[in-house]
């Protein structure tokens, strides 16, 4: 009789990682992985202990393909800047994964590598010592809240989107003037949420070094 096929560590997260191109974190299971991989899901459970080990292995690798060719250039606000659109960049290509890192994080290698250049990054703006923990812990948040807020609306569907962009039309631009005075002055002028998500991107990172910046020494 023969047995069942014995999957590889990177062969389960390759098919997760396929997966979760077009199912959420929520909606994910261990169940739905070993169905897919025609096993059952006690064999997985030799691999990773629970659902949460295994998201934050499959986001690890996003980290890992982040860092890979990576080469440290620049001052230390171009190497923060560099590694930030490079994270933008994997995570974009699999949005659901952007959401999985921001909410479970990671502790793999990937996860030090990218910790390492950040600390470094910080270390050589001339900060001290004391502080850089407390920096490197804000653009952290900063970038996971932007990466995940951007994966959010790309993983809409073509009907969400236009239903989306429907209520912002009524609610921009049929505000009532005498209620929403600002508003109507500055309707035709307002962006929905989805546009300009790279310059936002920058910019909103850029002025968060450049308060750093303004702190040092």
């Amino acid at each position: 009789m023969t047995g069942r096929r014995r999957w590889s560590t990177e062969e389960i997260l390759d098919t997760a990682a396929e997966l979760l191109r077009t199912d959420d974190a929520e909606s994910f299971s261990v169940r739905k992985l070993a169905a897919a991989l025609g096993t059952d899901s006690s064999s997985l459970y030799r691999h990773f202990r629970n659902k949460t080990e295994l998201l934050r292995a499959v986001a690890d690798r996003i980290l890992l393909a982040t860092m890979d060719g990576y080469h440290p250039e620049g001052d230390w606000k171009q190497r923060v800047t560099a590694l930030a659109l490079r994270l933008r960049e994997a995570f974009g290509e699999q949005l659901q994964l952007a959401a999985v890192w921001g909410r479970y994080g990671s502790g793999g290698t990937g996860s030090r590598l990218v910790m390492e250049e950040l600390l470094q990054a910080l270390r050589a703006s001339g900060l001290p010592d004391e502080e850089v923990p407390a920096r490197y812990h804000r653009i952290v948040i900063l970038l996971a809240a932007l990466i995940s807020s951007e994966a959010g609306i790309g993983t809409l569907t073509p009907k969400e989107y236009e239903q989306g962009m429907e209520q912002f039309r009524v609610a921009v631009l049929g505000a009532d003037p005498e209620r929403f005075p600002a508003l109507a002055h500055f309707a035709r002028d307002i962006r929905p949420l989805g546009a300009d998500r790279r310059a936002a991107f920058e910019e909103i990172l850029a002025a968060h070094l450049a308060h750093i910046e303004a702190q040092i020494p």
